[in-house]
């Protein structure tokens, strides 16, 4: 009798063991989806997909390394698609050497081409007053901000990375 009660207790140990492993790995999951920022990047490392710092991602796509400010050091990339997706810790201003702002909400997303970063979706430029910026192109010594029209820029104002001052609102 002893001996089917260790077997029963074995077996329902190993059961409720079992459950408790796929809770954590569920949980893990479930973080990496929910949480952005540092905690899915630690999962992501979990997961074998280790990404390569931002400036060097924009590098690799001919923009310039300092068009982000520099705490923006979160990010998702989509091989397939090319959607670029940066978490920045709160919005925030950039002045750049050619006396231009760009101004960043927490989350912006585009997608990332040779030389240009389209679709994109949480920048603003002064402009007299705030405009939504759609898109970001380089070329060897100028980058242009469509907001609206194109305007265009002195690429090295945009190599450096520059710290973003906090902002009350995007």
């Amino acid at each position: 009798m002893d001996h089917i009660f260790n077997k029963v207790g074995s077996y329902w140990l190993g059961q409720k063991a079992n459950k408790q492993f796929d809770s954590v790995g569920n949980d893990i999951n479930s973080m990496s989806a929910s949480i952005e920022g540092g905690t899915k990047w630690l999962v992501n490392k979990f997961k074998g997909t280790m990404q390569k710092p931002l400036p060097e991602l924009l590098k690799e796509f001919d923009l310039p390394v300092g068009v982000f400010p520099r705490d923006a050091t979160n990010y998702e990339f989509d091989e397939q698609t090319k959607k670029l997706t940066v978490m920045i810790p709160s919005v925030c201003e950039v002045g750049y050497k050619d006396s231009s702002v760009l101004k960043f909400t927490t989350t912006v997303t585009g997608y990332l081409g040779k030389g240009k970063l389209s679709d994109v979706e949480g920048i603003k430029t002064k402009v007299m007053i705030w405009v939504k910026v759609t898109s970001i192109s380089a070329d060897s010594s100028k980058v242009y901000l469509t907001a609206g029209m194109k305007k265009s820029r002195s690429r090295d104002a945009y190599e450096v990375l520059r710290d973003g001052v906090r902002a009350d609102k995007f």
